[in-house]
């Protein structure tokens, strides 16, 4: 089952951008609405959900909130088809890339994002005042084209099969690191080495670099993104739908004394943390590499230096 459908979008708080764009009048629309959760479905941290209605052409709206800020990028709602089987409809599940996540992505792309911060004394916009504050920075963007008749998108005038590139396309990811499997290390390399190595390598899918050791480890898969001040991370562009922007945060050489209520025998890094991701109750895990062990804890400790630990708290 597909729970999403990318064609209608998803909403914009309050800005419904160019809905039914063909039919409607050409003009920004502004719907205000209110955010509901901080991840997606299956807590896809990547997303917030948010109430607004919409309609097909909200996808690429911001998300903004009273003082103009960008909080998301509308991409997705609850679909009809889903709904038809579970039976239930689902009124106003809609979802929004987090700002977070569309910076990452424009920093891969060499655009420098402007930032900005509520003043102190400033007062909310009004719905109207938003608009006009909005409406200059919003453009559409439309696609012309025919199909034919295998339903493929053929420009108007002419159709060119371009070359695919001899090269991966690798999304930086600063402050993170790739939760993968890793399938080998290599030492005394810098950050542009070491994706440069994954690059000239077929099965690499992801780096993670370890900047005080310059420690390269390189991954056949990347399941999530976990921040981690003393790493960077590198991923193909390929997989980035598929990468989850984890509310986690990783620190080597550190343990939560207390709290454990589970122990994994056996395990390794990405099994720990996918097993914490996945249960409401573990606020924070502990991996020791040297005993495969797992440890998920239910509260928070005082952090201490312990060496050979991996810790993880959301």
């Amino acid at each position: 089952m597909d729970p999403t459908s990318h064609e209608l979008g998803s909403p914009a708080n309050p800005g419904r951008f160019n809905p039914l764009a063909d039919l409607l009048s050409d003009s920004v629309k502004i719907t205000t609405g209110n955010i509901n959760a901080l991840a997606g479905l299956r807590n896809d941290t990547r997303y917030i959900q948010v109430s607004t209605p919409i309609q097909p052409g909200n996808s690429g709206g911001p998300v903004v909130d009273r003082d103009g800020f960008v909080l998301g990028i509308t991409s997705a709602t609850f679909s009809k088809s889903a709904a038809d089987e579970i039976g239930i409809t689902a009124q106003n599940v809609n979802f929004a890339i987090r700002a977070s996540v569309a910076e990452t992505f424009m920093q891969t792309q060499s655009v420098d994002p402007t930032k900005g911060e509520r003043s102190a004394d400033a007062l909310p916009l009004q719905t109207a005042d938003l608009a006009d504050q909005i409406a200059p920075s919003v453009y559409q963007i439309l696609c012309y084209g025919k199909r034919d008749a295998i339903g493929t998108t053929r420009t108007a005038e002419t159709s060119v099969d371009l070359p695919a590139p001899s090269i991966k396309v690798f999304m930086d990811a600063p402050g993170h690191d790739a939760i993968g499997f890793d399938y080998k290390m290599v030492r005394d390399v810098s950050y542009p080495e070491c994706r440069d190595i994954c690059q000239a390598e077929g099965k690499c899918q992801a780096i993670t670099y370890n900047i005080a050791h310059k420690v390269c480890f390189l991954k056949d898969d990347i399941v999530a993104l976990i921040r981690n001040m003393n790493a960077m991370a590198s991923y193909a562009s390929g997989k980035a739908a598929e990468v989850i922007v984890s509310d986690f945060t990783s620190f080597s050489g550190m343990d939560l004394p207390g709290g454990d209520y589970k122990r994994l025998r056996r395990s390794n890094y990405l099994s720990c943390f996918t097993a914490c991701i996945g249960d409401l109750k573990c606020k924070a895990f502990s991996y020791v590499p040297k005993k495969a062990e797992c440890w998920l804890k239910d509260r928070l400790g005082k952090p201490r230096a312990t060496k050979g630990v991996e810790l993880g708290i959301k």
